[in-house]
């Protein structure tokens, strides 16, 4: 029998949306329950336009695959991603394509092997202590800035061998400026050359940015280490050519900006879970005090707390950092029976397969327990991808993963969080899934009893 061809894009089912708009302020309303909605009632492949433009939503795993794995190849990161980020990182290694791309996945990837992430596991906790240095019984914090200062610190530390601290307020509010201004407003509307309000403070964040990589850029020169900085600036091409200032300033903007803002991310959204579900906190805490007997935790000790592993994953699951990746096809391609035209916007949903009942039972509930080594045997292998997949997974992942672990377990062991009001977690769709409101949780001191075990009461969360 001879195959059939492929149906038109336009036949790709999905909702009719209102004129000249289609589906824009659904999007715009609630980003991820439209795309909830649209999986649901359509499928795995479902179409919706926003002023004018097809958007091709993928949320099959099968078909997930064969854009990030099996045909990778035949796909950019596309216009519309580097829209949103070029004017930001410049070329960096999250927007570059193509054989540039390779080289500069080169040159970075030897700051992620094994070995050298082994060495980051004690700055990781000493910056954990740090951060923690003055934090007292009963205060109230927004967590997610304290996270977010926290893993910026890191990063710095541990990649570039520097110390930002003192630098850490201004790259932080950048930065927040420019993921903000991501999740987009009626006024992107506006042709480009219009100064909107959020077009200025875009470029005054990147502005600041730049003078402060430019900083760690000339001191990296004037004392060259053993880090992603130095090496970078000692990077020559075939023909002995030294990289650009320019260059160099797009992959540090890059590394400062993906190297802690999901890691933030995630740290915030399981102290939230576990604050929302104190079952899977006490079983958290007794397997930290019993592994960990008040250590500090080690790269060797994170490996003997399964739980902890467990916890994250979920947290990942049910709140991925980054909800979406967009990809276009460069020709004419074939997904789920229909031809896909080149130049298309195609966004795939981790939130939405992440939370798919045909993937996971009772998807939308905190269930740690259910990582076992027979769900992972028979999962779809796209069902789960909070660093993504194929040659553009996230190049930093083991760095996030044992960086989540030993800063939720150096926080855990002194620490538990409290919700403060009704504990509700509102999200935007920025570039990734971010809280739209501070995110205020009441600190508690673990106490320590006379056998030196922790001792764990539960306090009444207050307003």
């Amino acid at each position: 029998m001879s195959e059939q061809p492929a149906r038109p894009p336009s036949s790709v089912p999905g909702p009719d949306g209102t004129p000249l708009l289609g589906s824009f302020l659904d999007v715009r309303r609630d980003s991820f329950g439209f795309r909830e909605r649209l999986a649901s009632e359509h499928g795995g492949l479902a179409r919706y336009t926003v002023l004018g433009t097809d958007v091709f939503l993928l949320t099959d795993p099968d078909l997930v695959e064969q854009v990030l794995v099996q045909d990778n190849q035949r796909y950019v990161k596309g216009e519309l991603f580097q829209q949103q980020l070029a004017p930001v990182l410049g070329n960096g290694l999250l927007n570059s394509e193509g054989e540039f791309w390779r080289r500069q996945r080169h040159l970075i990837q030897p700051a992620f092997t094994p070995d050298r992430i082994a060495e980051y596991a004690g700055m990781m906790t000493d910056s954990t202590r740090r951060a923690t240095a003055n934090w007292e019984d009963g205060d109230v914090r927004d967590v997610h800035g304290e996270t977010m200062a926290l893993t910026l610190d890191i990063v710095a530390t541990a990649l570039m061998g520097v110390d930002i601290r003192d630098r850490t307020p201004a790259v932080g509010a950048a930065l927040d400026t420019v993921m903000e201004a991501a999740a987009g407003s009626l006024l992107d509307l506006l042709p480009p050359w219009v100064p909107t309000p959020a077009r200025q403070s875009v470029d005054e964040a990147v502005a600041t940015l730049d003078r402060i990589v430019d900083e760690i850029i000339a001191e990296k020169r004037g004392d060259p280490g053993d880090d992603v900085v130095s090496a970078l600036l000692r990077a020559e091409d075939e023909e002995g050519e030294s990289m650009s200032d320019e260059q160099v300033r797009d992959e540090v903007k890059t590394l400062l900006l993906a190297g802690h803002e999901t890691t933030a991310l995630s740290l915030t959204f399981t102290l939230h879970l576990l604050a929302r579900h104190p079952e899977v906190e006490r079983r958290l805490l007794a397997e930290l005090d019993a592994k960990l007997d008040g250590e500090t935790p080690t790269l060797g000790a994170v490996g003997d707390l399964p739980y902890l592993e467990q916890v994250v994953q979920e947290s990942m699951r049910l709140l991925p950092p980054v909800h979406g990746i967009l990809r276009e096809p460069t020709e004419d391609v074939t997904l789920g029976g229909y031809r896909i035209p080149a130049g298309s916007t195609l966004s795939i949903s981790q939130w939405v397969v992440h939370r798919d009942s045909d993937v996971y039972d009772d998807p939308e509930s905190f269930r740690p327990e259910r990582w076992t080594d027979e769900l992972e045997a028979d999962l779809p292998r796209l069902g789960y991808f909070p660093f993504s997949a194929g040659p553009r997974r996230c190049i930093g992942d083991r760095f996030a993963m044992l960086e989540a672990k030993l800063v939720l377990a150096t926080l855990l062991q002194s620490y538990r969080f409290e919700l403060v009001g009704s504990g509700e977690l509102d999200l935007i769709a920025s570039i990734t899934s971010r809280p739209s409101d501070p995110v205020r949780m009441r600190i508690r001191e673990r106490a320590v009893g006379a056998t030196g075990r922790r001792t764990d009461e539960a306090v009444p969360a207050e307003d």
